[in-house]
């Protein structure tokens, strides 16, 4: 009986240019696929037209060819598939695990300064859950009135279709039990974009047929929303690796919003993808070993 082979794959946000974790995300993903004799994939997740451009999609294929990374073609493009993700929330929808959320920001703050306390979860206070009361009547007629609106999960719906022992498995971390409260009731469909990292994430994952899903430790959390949306969807549940982020001198970590020293920076100024390479722990072919990490997930 043959094993199916391993299939990881690469997926930023044009958003910005890559910066040193990046290619440090990048080159552990690559290096995992090509030690194993799997396939390694890069996708674009440009799902968002207001912050996601053109010219930084290209910098990420410059960035990336320039650390010697190769990957397969055509590459995946999640603004042309919309409909899949639409596809994907409607048949939540039909479930009934999604509902229409006619909250903005203010109303959501506003409700919880009224009730003098907010249950947190991992992001922050959690939604309060005003909409999730809405009478049928009422949300019909929002609805039909044309009043903009999010789709939101309803977790507590959903876990008596999946139940509460859901698990899986982290190669850092070991097997662990997933605790989707700590996101709450999630939003899935955006009022602006017609979908969510979420469930963008989670489709195009099992589209693809990813088997290990390596990214930084900062999205340890969402995995377990993930969990339930592979339950729910039916899809194969993937390994995962989530490696620590790399900080700057600083001990903060790096990021585009904080204008750390991006790649095209660093090779503008002469820094060569060897000598990169090296400093993140990658040897001039790309070899590292990979192993567990000493870190826990806050």
């Amino acid at each position: 009986m043959s094993v199916p082979p391993i299939v990881v794959r690469f997926a930023p946000s044009p958003t910005g240019l890559l910066h040193k974790g990046h290619a440090y995300s990048a080159l552990l993903a690559h290096t995992f696929a090509r030690e194993r004799g799997g396939r390694f994939l890069l996708r674009i997740e440009d799902i968002d037209p207001t912050r996601c451009t053109a010219e930084n999609t290209a910098a990420i294929f410059e960035d990336l060819a320039w650390l010697g990374l190769e990957w397969e073609s055509p590459v995946r493009h999640q603004r042309e598939h919309r409909n899949d993700f639409a596809a994907a929330a409607r048949s939540l929808s039909e479930a009934g695990y999604l509902y229409p959320c006619f909250c903005t920001r203010s109303d959501i703050l506003r409700e919880i300064n009224r009730a003098g306390y907010a249950p947190h979860g991992s992001e922050g206070p959690l939604y309060p859950g005003l909409c999730r009361q809405l009478s049928r009547g009422e949300r019909e007629a929002r609805l039909a009135a044309g009043h903009p609106h999010a789709l939101r999960l309803d977790l507590e719906k959903a876990l008596a279709r999946t139940g509460s022992d859901l698990t899986w498995t982290d190669a850092v971390h070991g097997l662990q039990q997933a605790r989707p409260e700590r996101l709450g009731d999630a939003v899935l469909v955006r009022k602006d974009i017609g979908t969510s990292y979420h469930l963008a994430v989670v489709h195009d994952d099992a589209f693809q047929g990813v088997t290990d899903i390596i990214r930084g430790v900062d999205l340890f959390e969402a995995t377990h929303l993930h969990r339930v949306l592979q339950a729910l969807l039916g899809y194969p549940v993937p390994t995962y690796l989530h490696h620590p982020l790399l900080t700057g001198t600083d001990g903060a970590r790096l990021a585009k919003r904080d204008r750390a020293i991006t790649l095209k920076s660093l090779r503008e100024s002469g820094v060569t993808a060897a000598a990169l390479r090296a400093e993140l722990g990658f040897n001039d072919e790309g070899a590292r070993r990979i192993r567990p990490f000493h870190t826990e997930p806050s």
